[in-house]
This record gives structure tokens, sequence and C-alpha cells, in this order.
């Protein structure tokens, strides 16, 4: 079983505004209310593939209990450790005049260790037959160490650890092999401790450098450049497919459970790829995830390039 894990699930608010003007009342053209949360958004993609899996997390409140509603209509099971407050609401405004998103993100509930223990225990009855994959940010007193801790669990257990946050901790969990990472460029950079993005080939440099370190596997989002994929075997560079861009929440989540599903069900690294990147992409152009319906259109303008091959 697949196993996803979010520790600070949101409703995402979704504003499509024709102008943004201070001080007056902004009357909206549409807006969408969504189930989110970054191992959530995956939860959600592998079901579109067909890949049954379980959503774990910690939330509270009617927000949290809206979000599981819409799991269960998915069909998608699920399982969250319930804290005191509600979990967060956060806003995503479309100016059209301006043709800009305004992205307001609020912090999660507050947790306590308790709470973080009774999640910690769901882990350790996870086996080698197991995936998880954990996204995101932490709500409110889950330490960054926890990704330690799981690793640890993950490597006692033997089951696979994915891991798309982007806290620096993520290295200290290198040695305990997971099985994919999945930091975008500007995560990866400031943790080889760059305040830039530097060129794709010092990207691959750093990117090699986490496989080195233990990582099984390591995909790298560039954002509108499209993405890298790394392991021992080969470097793979794609594009990111073009389009009009409507909402770029999701993008990324929608990428690593493509990726993801593809990995476990023995998909080939090139179409794999691009499938991925094909999925973000589309995600990108609508106000919600893809449904994969034009994925395959969308396939047509992506072209994968072995940049490395060593044939292991």
């Amino acid at each position: 079983m697949i196993y996803t894990l979010t520790l600070n699930p949101a409703i995402d608010l979704f504003i499509d505004t024709k102008t943004m003007q201070p001080n007056v009342v902004n009357r909206t053209e549409n807006y969408d209310i969504q189930a989110n949360g970054k191992g959530i958004n995956v939860s959600f993609i592998l079901k579109r593939l067909g890949i049954e899996n379980k959503a774990l997390g910690i939330g509270g409140g009617f927000t949290l209990n809206y979000i599981e509603e819409v799991l269960n209509q998915a069909g998608i099971q699920n399982d969250f450790v319930h804290v005191k407050d509600p979990t967060r609401i956060n806003v995503f405004t479309r100016v059209q005049d301006e043709n800009q998103e305004y992205k307001l993100v609020n912090k999660g509930p507050q947790t306590n260790s308790d709470q973080v223990s009774q999640l910690l225990d769901q882990l350790r009855q996870l086996d080698k037959d197991d995936v998880l994959s954990l996204s995101g940010s932490f709500s409110e007193g889950i330490q960054p160490s926890i990704l330690v801790e799981i690793a640890k669990i993950a490597a006692a257990k033997q089951f696979k650890l994915v891991l798309d946050t982007s806290y620096s901790e993520v290295m200290e969990t290198l040695s305990y092999h997971p099985y994919l990472i999945k930091p975008n460029d500007h995560e990866l950079s400031s943790w080889f401790g760059l305040d830039h993005v530097p060129n794709q080939e010092k990207i691959i440099v750093m990117g090699k450098s986490l496989v080195e370190k233990g990582a099984r596997n390591v995909l790298i989002s560039l954002g509108s450049k499209g993405a890298l994929f790394i392991n021992e075997a080969t470097v793979l560079y794609g594009n990111a497919a073009k389009g009009d861009v409507v909402n770029t929440a999701g993008s990324g989540d929608t990428m690593l459970g493509a990726f993801l599903g593809g990995l476990i069900t023995d998909l080939d690294n090139q179409a794999n790829l691009k499938r991925a990147l094909a999925a973000g992409s589309d995600t990108a152009f609508q106000s919600w995830i893809t449904d994969f319906k034009n994925v395959p259109n969308l396939e047509k303008q992506i072209q994968i390039q072995v940049i490395e091959d060593r044939g292991k």
C-alpha cells in the first residue's frame, strides 16, 4: 500500500477577480474551494492513475472534516490524527488585469508531543511492502527533526520513503536511503548553502551528491524550465509543456504523484518523466489537478534528454 503523509493539510480558497483595489469591496468573478495539502494532492493523483492509497496526517476542526469528506467521496482511505484547532485555510487570488497570482498561506494548528507520538506509532505499522510519501510543511509544534525519526522508522521497517519538503533536515535522512527525494531548484540550492539558483550543470552536481549520500532517486523540479531525474544509473532532463497558467498550486505535487506512480509500476524512466512533466503542466493550466485526459497531448511538447547513462 502507498501511504501519503500531510503534516499541514489545508483548505485552499481560489479566487478569480478582474481587479484588486485597496479600501474598497472587490467583487470576484468566481471562486473554488479545494481540499488540499501536498500529500493529499499526491493521493488524488495516485487515485486518478488507478493506484490505491491511504492518506495520513494531522489536522483538526471543521476544515479537516471537510477534507476527510472529500477524500471519502473520492474513494481514498484516510486516517488523520486529530488536534484541537482547525486545519488552516489558504487563499490564492488571480487578478486578471495584472495577470498575477497572490498567495496567502497560513500557519497550521498547534500540535503536541502526544499527537506526534500517535502519528509515529501509525508509521511503525508499515512494512517492507509499503511506500510512505511525505510532502509539504509542518503544523505548529512539529519539529523538522521528525524527518530523521521517520527515516529511521522507514529503515527499520524496510518501507520505501519519499520526501518532498523544503526543510534542510532532509539532508540528515540520506544515510537512511530514502527511495525518492523531490526538491525544487530553490530548495536544493539552499540545502547546499547557496543564496541563488545556479546553472543546470551545477544543479546536476548537487543532485548527484544527494545520490552519493544515500538517496536512491532524485527528482528536481525546475519550475517552468522542466525537471531533472537522477539516480545511480542515469541523469535525465525534460522540458515543461507550454500553456496558459491558471493555478500553480498543486503542479509540483502532481508531478511527484505521477512520477511515484510510474516508479512503483515499473514505468520506463524516460516515459515516466515525460508523463509526470505533462501532468504537472496540465495541473498548472486548470483550476485543480489534472484528470490526465490532456496529458497525452502535452507529452508531445516534451523532449527527454539523456544527459548520462551508466547502464546500471
